[in-house]
């Protein structure tokens, strides 16, 4: 056996059905256009990608179908040597001509496979069906997919459905290709739970196993959950032919998530009602046992050891996804393929790990219910004209061609390991690892807002830091930038001081120094010394003459002395520094400084006070936990030149503060808006400041943003710790918060049902 597993990789294709609307994911995230993206796939060293090659998207009316889409990428992928692993449906519910309950689905779904194998007879590896446990949970257990059924014997009939149309499928297959192999996945998330609700947690845990466990033929009269099957509409006969005529799969393909694993607790009083529900013998709170299990989860390592003695066949890990800060997903994918390499190492027959979600994906915070155009990156980011690599793509590129990852980010463990995950009273002795060590990030301007937000917030995303007064960094003066490189070795410094007095920039010379040479300085010594750089520049580098949002390509024209100094820094760090990251932005707010626009606006108006902006000075907003993550990932994805972060949404300063009024509930009319020249402001400034960009637009929308600042600021979270501020996130809260994530596929509380509820997993 050799000394790792291939890497495989895998996109987001999910063509889910909410009542009569399709949602999918290929178009969405761009993949359906670019034939190019198998390029960038292939380009990691992987072997195999999981392709989609689906029922809907092909074969929407029955015996039509139209293969132009399939033909050219397949014969890419050929050229490439990136072998395809089929799959036909993916938490679909098939085209609108059948569903899941539909009795002739399986045979149905066999047709299709027929159909696809005569077309591409070469292909030797398929999985008819991803995930058929999960995805019966979600179409038929708790009516989230189509067709929205809620009770046990729908979920029975979905999944019989699935399995045997796996099956009929693959004999559909092997009628032309006898070698092809079955890679069935599913989702293996273990329950745990206080004593009085063992026995809810031993039906989840045999439960999981059930779509692997019928394509064995395991499910006789014996098996633990027979009666409930039988009880629930299975007919025995037909689970004496699944046993009399099994299909195992060639490869056992594992999809584990972070919160696959589960805790139930009797104990309502430590929850919020919200999560209270039931099965109607006991009720209980089932949630994540990541947030409240004071060991650590068992993880892939776990599952794997599970599914190997159980089944003893061939394994791989065929989803590796978290939807989460960069860092912890990177964490998460090498965590990943460390088990899969642990178990290798122990004789398993452990073949490969798949990067999941490669082109990121939508909408899977609200589980595909809602269109919201919420993105989540992967390997790639497609929000811009082009596929951007993140630093993902750089992990995997290093697995695929056998290269140890050496991100500095990787010496820390991943916050399912630290103690900030547990967010209700912890059950058992709590396991814990807390950042120790490697290199840090140097944040300069330890007395200001942006700096303050950025140590706020590599605390919580376990990111060394050294946050560094004028007094321990003076970033003028080249001797005192080299000995805090020396003492330090850090891998990045961001850049947060500054003069950011405006007005009094006008006659003040010391602004040049701070905005202007301090950061030259800086890039010269970190060019030198092979140390990251990001600093920061403004929207009043522009003259506000035109009438479109301004992009990094568009000349810069600075109306005032600060925008003259920003400018010339942006000049000379990037002439010193070619791949140093230099971030226009504007107009903060945020919840963590009482003197910011917003907060004292909505102080005043609290107070029944007149509150006086410029109407006809237009800003884009932005809220500075968006602009610090962002940065954040961008700094660790390796990201270069002029970047500009503002939340999306042009306003007038007084517009801003009606909108922030109206949000808040408060009375928008004492909001006055008055021309920007009756203010008596000694800088001039751009009529029109609006920042857009044609990088990617990384940033949520203004509103957006204000509604996640009321919260905070309403909740009193803005003046927490920060262990407090980041370290509660629960389903359903909104992917953008700065918190450790659970991810989206992870967002949503579904009702419980007799057999409990649990979020979606896989993709």
């Amino acid at each position: 056996m050799s000394a790792g597993p291939e890497l495989w990789v895998g996109i987001e294709p999910t063509v889910s059905r909410v009542g009569d609307a399709y949602m999918d994911q290929i178009e969405l995230s761009g993949f359906a256009q670019r034939l190019d993206d198998l390029d960038r796939l292939a380009s990691l060293g992987a072997k195999r990608m999981r392709f989609p090659l689906l029922w809907e998207r092909t074969s929407p009316q029955p015996g039509r179908y139209d293969w132009d889409w399939a033909d050219g990428r397949l014969a890419r992928m050929r050229e490439l040597g990136l072998a395809p692993i089929a799959g036909l449906l993916h938490h679909g519910s098939g085209p609108r001509h059948t569903d899941l309950l539909d009795p002739a689905f399986p045979e149905k779904l066999a047709e299709y496979a027929a159909a696809v194998a005569r077309r591409y007879p070469w292909i030797d590896m398929w999985t008819p069906v991803n995930e058929p446990l999960t995805t019966a949970r979600f179409a038929a257990l708790y009516g989230v997919w189509y067709p929205h059924r809620r009770d046990d014997r729908s979920f029975v009939r979905a999944l019989l459905n699935q399995v045997r149309g796996t099956v009929l499928a693959m004999r559909a297959i092997r009628a032309v290709n006898p070698a092809a192999q079955l890679v069935q996945t599913d989702d293996l998330g273990h329950t745990s739970s206080t004593e009085p609700l063992r026995y809810q947690a031993e039906f989840e845990n045999e439960r999981r196993w059930l779509s692997y466990d019928l394509l064995c033929g395991r499910v006789g009269r014996s098996h633990p959950l027979w009666k409930y099957l039988t009880s629930s509409g299975a007919g025995p006969s037909e689970l004496d032919e699944l046993q009399r005529a099994p299909c195992p799969p060639d490869i056992v393909g594992i999809n584990s998530y972070l919160t696959s694993e589960r805790f139930l607790d009797h104990r309502l009083e430590r929850y919020p009602a919200h999560l209270h529900g039931g099965n109607g013998r006991d009720r209980y709170v089932d949630t994540e046992a990541v947030r409240v299990l004071g060991r650590h989860i068992g993880g892939f390592e776990a599952r794997l050891r599970e599914a190997a003695v159980r089944y003893g066949r061939p394994l791989a890990i065929t989803e590796v996804h978290l939807g989460c800060t960069r860092e912890e997903q990177l964490r998460w994918l090498l965590e990943g393929w460390r088990a899969a390499q642990t178990l290798r190492g122990e004789g398993v027959d452990m073949r490969a790990v798949t990067v999941w979600s490669a082109m990121g994906a939508f909408d899977w915070d609200s589980l595909l219910t809602q269109a919201r155009g919420h993105y989540e990156p992967g390997l790639w980011d497609v929000r811009g004209p082009e596929p951007r690599p993140t630093a993902l793509a750089r992990v995997a590129r290093q697995l695929g061609h056998g290269i140890r990852p050496n991100h500095p980010v990787l010496s820390v463990p991943g916050w399912w390991r630290r103690e900030l995950r547990l967010i209700y009273p912890a059950h058992g002795e709590v396991q814990a690892r807390e950042v120790q060590g490697g290199r840090p990030i140097l944040i300069t301007g330890a007395t200001g807002t942006l700096g303050q937000a950025f140590a706020r917030m590599c605390a919580v995303r376990g990111l060394p830091f050294r946050l560094l007064t004028r007094t321990e960094l003076d970033i003028g003066e080249p001797a005192s930038v080299q000995a805090v490189l020396d003492r330090w070795q850090p891998w990045a410094i961001v850049n947060t001081a500054g003069f950011v007095r405006v007005d009094d920039a006008q006659n003040d010379p010391r602004q040049w120094r701070e905005n202007a040479e301090g950061p030259a300085v800086l890039a010269r010594a970190c060019a030198q010394a092979g140390v990251e750089l990001l600093t920061f520049s403004s929207d009043l580098v522009f003259d506000g003459r035109q009438d479109r949002p301004y992009v990094e390509s568009d000349t810069p024209r600075p109306l005032n002395a600060y925008g003259e100094a920003k400018h010339a820094a942006e000049q000379c760090v990037l002439d010193a520094m070619p791949h140093a990251l230099v971030v226009r932005t504007s107009a903060f707010f945020g919840p963590w400084d009482r003197h910011n626009f917003v907060t004292l606006a909505l102080e005043a108006l609290r107070r029944g006070e007149r509150w006086t902006a410029a109407e006809d000075q237009i800003v884009s907003p932005t809220y500075v936990p968006d602009l610090v993550g962002a940065c954040l990932d961008l700094l660790i994805d390796g990201e270069q030149g002029l970047w500009h972060l503002a939340n999306d949404g042009a306003v007038s300063w007084a517009g801003f503060a009606r909108l922030a009024a109206r949000m808040a509930g408060l009375p928008q009319e004492l909001v006055q808006g008055v021309p920007c020249a009756t203010l008596g402001l000694p800088a001039p400034r751009p009529a029109y400041a609006v920042l857009g960009t044609e990088r990617g637009r990384l940033m949520p929308s203004l509103e957006h943003a204000m509604a996640r600042y009321l919260r905070e600021v309403d909740t009193g979270l803005g003046a927490a710790a920060p262990e407090r501020v980041f370290g509660c996130l629960t389903r359903g809260e909104d992917v953008h918060d700065v918190r450790p994530e659970l991810g989206p596929r992870e967002a949503a509380n579904p009702p419980l049902q007799p057999q409990r509820a649990q979020r979606a997993q896989g993709g």
